[in-house]
Parts: C-alpha cells; sequence; structure tokens
C-alpha cells in the first residue's frame, strides 16, 4: 500500500499550513555531521601536518568545519522554502548545471588528473554535485507532469532519458564515471517510483552494464581499479596498495577499535584517508561496533527520509524527497563497498564524513529540502491513486 502511494500519488492543490521540521530526521543528521567532522579532524590531521610542513593540523578540518557552516545555512534556508519554489525552478536549475558541466570542459581545474572543478572568486566547486541535485529535482517536476502516462514508453522511458543524458553526456565528456554511475542509479530508482514499467528498465539496466563494459576497455585507469579489485595482492605496490593498505586498517580495527586518534594507517599509509577512504579509519579507530554505531546512523536517516517522503502531501514533494534520500542512500553503500572491496574503486565519498566541501554544502542543502517537506508529514493525506 505504502509503494502504490508513491507510485500512483497525484497532487491536490489545497493550502496546507506548515509545522515544525521533523525533529528525529533534524537530529540523526546534527549527529552524522557532529561525528563526521570529528572523524574528518583525526583521518587528516597527519596529511594535513605533512602538508603544512607540519605547523598545522586542522588545515582541512577548517575548510571543511567553513563548508558545514555554509551547508547549514543553506539547510536552514531550504527548510523555509515551499517545495512548490523548487518545481517552478526545475528547470532553470538544470540548465545552468548542464552549463556549468560544460564550462569545466572549457575552464575547469585539474586536480589529481581529473578536471572537473571551477574556481570562482577563490573558491573551488564541483558543478557535478549541483547537477546530481537538479536531475533530482528535474526528474520530480517531470513525475508529477507525466502522471499515469509515465508508464508509457514516450514518457517513462524517453521523457526521463532525455533529460538524464542532458546530464550524462557532458560528465561522459569529463570522464566522470563515479557521477554516470551515481545518478544513473538514483535516476532508475525514481524512474521506478514514478510508474516506468519494471521492463524497461530492465532494458535500460542492461545498457548500462554494456556502457560500463566499453567504458572501462577503452579506459584505461578504470581498467586498472577493475584488475586492482579483482587481486589486490598481484600489484601490492602500485594498483593494489590502497585497497590493501584500507583493508588492513578495516582488520587492525578489531571489535573496539584503536580509540579515537590512534589510527595507524592514516600517517600517510592510506592514500585519500581522510577522503573516500575515510570509513577504513573509522573501523581501525571505533572497531566493528564503532562503525556498525555509524551505518546505523546512516539506516536510520535513510528510513526517516523514506518516511517522510511518504507523509508528504503532493507527488511532486513525494518523489523530490525519495530522490534526495536515495542519493544519500546510493552514495553511502557504494562508498562502504569499496572501501570494503566489495566493489571496485568509484572514487564517490561517504556523505557527511568524506572532505570535500562542495559536496557537504550541496548534501545539507538538500537535506533542508527534505526537512521543509516534513513541515506538512503529519496533515491528512491529499495524495489520491489514479485510476
Amino acid at each position: 500500500m505504502a509503494l502504490r502511494k508513491i507510485l500512483h500519488a497525484k497532487e491536490d492543490r489545497r493550502d496546507l499550513a506548515a509545522q515544525g521540521v521533523d525533529r528525529p530526521f533534524l537530529l540523526i543528521l546534527m549527529a552524522l555531521l557532529t561525528v563526521g567532522l570529528c572523524m574528518l579532524y583525526s583521518a587528516s590531521c597527519a596529511q594535513s601536518l605533512y602538508d603544512t610542513r607540519y605547523t598545522d593540523s586542522t588545515r582541512y578540518l577548517q575548510k571543511q568545519g567553513l563548508c558545514a557552516l555554509l551547508g547549514l545555512g543553506a539547510m536552514y534556508l531550504a527548510s523555509r522554502i515551499p517545495a512548490g519554489t523548487w518545481w517552478r525552478l526545475a528547470w532553470p536549475v538544470y540548465g545552468i548545471s548542464i552549463g556549468l558541466l560544460l564550462l569545466v570542459l572549457v575552464a575547469g581545474q585539474s586536480v589529481n588528473g581529473a578536471k572537473r572543478w571551477i574556481s570562482l572568486g577563490g573558491l573551488q566547486f564541483q558543478p557535478s554535485e549541483i547537477a546530481k541535485f537538479a536531475l533530482i529535482l528535474l526528474f520530480a517536476r517531470l513525475t508529477r507532469g507525466f502522471g499515469s502516462r509515465a508508464k508509457k514508453f514516450r514518457y517513462g522511458v524517453l521523457g526521463f532519458s532525455a533529460a538524464l543524458l542532458g546530464i550524462l553526456l557532458p560528465l561522459a565528456l569529463e570522464k566522470h564515471l563515479s557521477a554516470i554511475m551515481l545518478m544513473g542509479l538514483v535516476a532508475v530508482v525514481m524512474m521506478f517510483v514514478a510508474g516506468t514499467h519494471p521492463k524497461w528498465l530492465g532494458f535500460g539496466a542492461l545498457a548500462a552494464g554494456i556502457f560500463v563494459v566499453v567504458y572501462v576497455t577503452f579506459m584505461g585507469y578504470a581498467g586498472d581499479r577493475i584488475t586492482a579489485w579483482l587481486a589486490p595482492e598481484k600489484d601490492p605496490a602500485d594498483t593494489g596498495y590502497q585497497i590493501l593498505q584500507s583493508l588492513y586498517a578495516i582488520g587492525s580495527g578489531g571489535p573496539l577499535g584503536l580509540g579515537l586518534g590512534k589510527s595507524r594507517q592514516k600517517f600517510l599509509y592510506l592514500p585519500f584517508q581522510y577522503n573516500d577512504y575515510i570509513f577504513a579509519v573509522i573501523c581501525e579507530e571505533l572497531g566493528f561496533i564503532g562503525a556498525l554505531g555509524i551505518v546505523g546512523l546512516f539506516i536510520a536517516l535513510i528510513l526517516r527520509g523514506y518516511w517522510i517522503a511518504l507523509k508528504a502531501p503532493d507527488r511532486f514533494s513525494t518523489v523530490l524527497c525519495a530522490g534526495l534520500i536515495t542519493l544519500i542512500a546510493v552514495q553511502t553503500a557504494l562508498n562502504l563497498c569499496v572501501v570494503t572491496n566489495l566493489l571496485p574503486s568509484t572514487g564517490i565519498a561517504l556523505p557527511f564524513f568524506s572532505y570535500g566541501g562542495t559536496a557537504l554544502a550541496v548534501n545539507l542543502g538538500e537535506m533542508g529540502i527534505v526537512l521543509s517537506i516534513s513541515r506538512y508529514r503529519n496533515r491528512a493525506s491529499v495524495q489520491e491513486e489514479t485510476v
């Protein structure tokens, strides 16, 4: 019944008085942010000392803390904006995001060999983070516009696919495989929620699988990641080094961990220990029990977010909320699988934990939209099933 409510809900335009935001969701979110900043400092302090010639252990924490403050401000503002405003902004935001992605190809800056950043006014950010939000926002608007017609190939497949390709093509030119994977998975979930027939989603999954195989075949660096994933021990000094160091960190943590701040692998043994692989440091310092507690917080946030989506007063809000929560869920799942070597390296960060100012600020702003939608969670249901 709950799934049918999401799939077949339609909007009723009756005005509803707002109430307070969902406190459980807000408390869980703030707990993740607080723990994330603590773990970021612990994971990055050694690298910070090395990069500043042993004069400052808080370099990365300071930058992340500033972005956290900006993100909290964005979250507060977003929590006060009605969902209808985002419906009107869907196409403009989508167009701006494509423009920024194309700008990266012309004037982007290269970091670690990847050209995915833009610098404006001394601030560096990734347009792909904005593109993720733009895609979810547009899909939510299209879902409401298509209604029950989403079951038809013309709308449920061609309509959504055209919007998806507008984002994925510039990302393919940037060779941003991780963002392509992430947006593709989120798009599939949102298309399912919108009512696209499962058989078309199955064909789409097959096509995506073929694309990944072809992409990996022609992109050498991606092929190396697959090889390192399958047998990291065959090249422990090069392609398999990062994976092995991550597994060493996880294994040495044991049930209770070495203690907060006492990781050994963070002392320049584990690459990107404060970014994509921060969860390995968490496992080493907090152990299996501590890591399980953090995973539990993510699960609680995701489930509460979907609960808010189910309680949303209209179709657009339901799908928008579900899409934003799915983005967090997919990012979290992929990151944990990569760190534990269940999947090849994708370059996807752990939300609220990994170093990355753009991602943190945008994620917090997106959670502000979820909080805005939650203001109407306890109102009488105004969503009806279409006949």
